[in-house]
């Protein structure tokens, strides 16, 4: 049989494995790889359904199935290995079993990248990349290894939209490794994605961002970050984000890490116009992790000087949102909430904790400061939810307790 002959064998073959799983290709492609919606998120459970059916359709199928696809993605013919891409990337989207199968495709899929091809051909060699690497740590280390990142980095820069985003979401899943951290870090990456944020699509720049905040976990590599004064884009991006979003969660996330740097990030955050807000908004809207960071974010603003900083986050209605932080964050929220209450009141007489006795008494003195009239009805009717939520959470707390003890 000649080598066309072949080939056409193959991939009547792969066609055939194809179609007894073709209910795989109904996924949205969104949920291919690491992505905004929670970076290394676990498609497997939220679609389990579907992972059976791979599971099955996997299981089921001859080995010589398995090994056309990596046969075709080795061939010299560009045709096959593109078919042979987008065979990978559709049984990689939720099953981990797939990923393991296919890791012997990830040198060839990396070539593809290299050739001088149609945009369609390194479009489909990076899903299949993306695919691979999802909630796979071995395979994220054998992209980086077989050489990936330098293309990857060339179309980080293309005048593509389609292939600048691919680009920042291959980032944003392959610095999910710390061992690719370092390299990705020393190779060029971080202006380029801070440059993403600033110009990219939405898409793009909400990968950019999350990239950049995996990438920040190393010190020399927010030592680069915060070379490129990335703060007003980050700003900008918070800006016009879903503060409930993971986008927001991870804007805040660097924005704490920029402020803690210097004095320069700190005026940089209160002179841009509705800055403070945005930080605000998160710490009122966001998730408990970007409450966390949102808080922690005024709580560095007033440490650092007091007097400059509690004016510009009181004006911002800030007070709301921190007693209820005090109630219903994470352990290390309401300890922030707490510490921010006790620096935005009048008095500066330095208390590390706030008792329970005392917090009338910092809504008294912070009352003021929220526009209206009936100030002192406002303060009581903050203080009966603070209570009453607190009195809730306890008595479920002593309920689960005593559920605990009773004995069969």
């Amino acid at each position: 049989m000649d080598l066309a002959g072949e080939t056409n064998s193959l991939i009547s073959t792969v066609a055939s494995f194809s179609s007894s799983s073709s209910s795989v290709s109904s996924i949205d492609t969104s949920l291919d790889c690491d992505s905004p919606r929670g970076g290394d998120v676990d498609h497997e459970l939220l679609h389990s359904a579907v992972s059976s059916s791979v599971s099955v359709s996997v299981s089921s199928s001859s080995s010589a199935s398995i090994q056309g696809v990596l046969s075709l993605i080795r061939s010299e013919d560009l045709d096959s290995r593109l078919f042979a891409a987008k065979e990978i990337r559709r049984l990689t989207k939720t099953s981990h079993r797939c990923r393991r199968h296919f890791s012997q495709a990830v040198e060839p899929l990396v070539s593809m990248l290299r050739f001088d091809s149609p945009e369609s051909h390194h479009e489909a060699a990076l899903l299949a990349l993306l695919n691979l690497a999802v909630k796979d740590e071995k395979n994220k280390v054998s992209i980086i290894e077989a050489g990936a990142l330098e293309p990857i980095i060339n179309f980080l820069q293309s005048n593509s939209p389609t292939l600048q985003e691919y680009a920042s979401a291959s980032l944003l899943t392959l610095s999910a490794s710390a061992n690719n951290k370092p390299i990705i870090g020393a190779n060029g990456v971080i202006p380029l994605l801070v440059k993403v944020i600033k110009h990219g699509s939405p898409q793009a720049k909400a990968d950019a961002v999350m990239a950049l905040s995996n990438l920040s976990t190393l010190p020399d590599n927010l030592s680069m970050i915060l070379a490129t004064k990335p703060l007003s884009p980050i700003l900008n991006l918070l800006k016009s984000s879903k503060k409930s979003s993971k986008t927001s969660e991870k804007c805040c996330s660097l924005i704490e890490s920029l402020i803690v740097s210097g004095e320069e990030a700190r005026t940089g955050l209160v002179s841009d116009e509705g800055g403070v807000l945005a930080v605000v908004e998160v710490l009122e809207n966001g998730s408990l992790q970007a409450r966390e960071h949102a808080v922690g974010v005024l709580l560095t603003l007033c440490q650092s000087d007091r007097n400059k900083y509690r004016e510009p986050i009181l004006r911002e209605g800030v007070i709301p949102g921190l007693l209820e932080l005090t109630v219903q964050g994470t352990s290390k929220s309401r300890t922030k909430a707490q510490r921010l209450l006790c620096l935005l009141r009048d008095s500066e007489s330095p208390r590390s904790e706030v008792q329970p006795d005392t917090i009338e008494n910092i809504v008294s003195s912070l009352i003021s400061h929220i526009d209206g009239d009936d100030q002192s009805g406002k303060a009581k009717k903050m203080l009966a939810e603070m209570v009453q939520v607190s009195m809730e959470k306890s008595l479920r707390h002593l309920q689960e307790r005593a559920s605990t003890l009773v004995r069969p």
